[in-house]
């Protein structure tokens, strides 16, 4: 989708690398040759002890503290960098096989294969029926072929699984702008902004809107 260009991620690719995971070295006390160690003190002690390990923070909490941070943030380039964390956490399916199917779509979508491109894409929500991108991206391909209808049901697929996803609004508004449905595509764009305030795309098309429409009835 035109406005989906806008707020491409990182490579999908990225999410099939596995990080290393590098063990800590410990390090080890040398006792003087034949001397007794010193007995260790409970204090000592308690400072040796392994520390709690962190507990992991859910995607959902990830995702609602990003949001509050894109909400917040006033400096365009730093949202950039907040939205673009956000879809980086979106891309997250959890199962390598979906992420392997995705990737596919996207290499499909780069040698201009779009029937391809569904198919993969289309294996996707097979496999993971709430994955929200894998709708967001067929929204995209069936765009491409200007099947607006089809796409415009993704995208409420999407919207579903994750109302606050500024890219499926803003493309929502762009559809029902080429179809002429200029409230309804202001709206989807104010939407948009509400989530993520300094979203060029849809100040811009927000703007021209409601000049255009000023004056005119509801």
């Amino acid at each position: 989708m035109r406005a989906f260009s806008r707020f491409k991620t990182t490579l999908l690719a990225a999410a099939l690398v596995s990080a290393a995971v590098v063990a800590p070295s410990m390090a080890q006390d040398a006792a003087a040759p034949g001397a007794p160690p010193a007995p260790e003190t409970p204090a000592a002690a308690a400072d040796k002890a392994p520390a709690a390990p962190p507990v992991a923070e859910t995607r959902e909490a990830r995702l609602d503290g990003l949001f509050e941070r894109l909400k917040r943030e006033p400096d365009a380039e730093k949202a950039t960098g907040i939205a673009n964390e956000i879809q980086s956490v979106w891309l997250e399916s959890g199962s390598a096989t979906v992420d392997l199917l995705m990737l596919r779509a996207t290499q499909a979508i780069a040698r201009k294969d779009a029937a391809a491109a569904l198919d993969f894409t289309d294996q996707a929500i097979v496999l993971d029926p709430d994955y929200a991108e894998a709708y967001n991206r067929r929204a995209t391909l069936h765009y491409t072929q200007n099947r607006y209808a089809l796409s415009m049901a993704d995208v409420e697929e999407v919207l579903k699984r994750e109302p606050r996803h500024f890219g499926a609004l803003t493309g929502l508004g762009a559809m029902l702008e080429e179809l002429g449905r200029d409230r309804e595509a202001l709206d989807a764009y104010s939407r948009a902004l509400a989530i993520y305030p300094t979203l060029k795309a849809a100040q811009d098309a927000a703007g021209r809107l409601a000049e255009e429409l000023s004056g005119q009835p509801a």
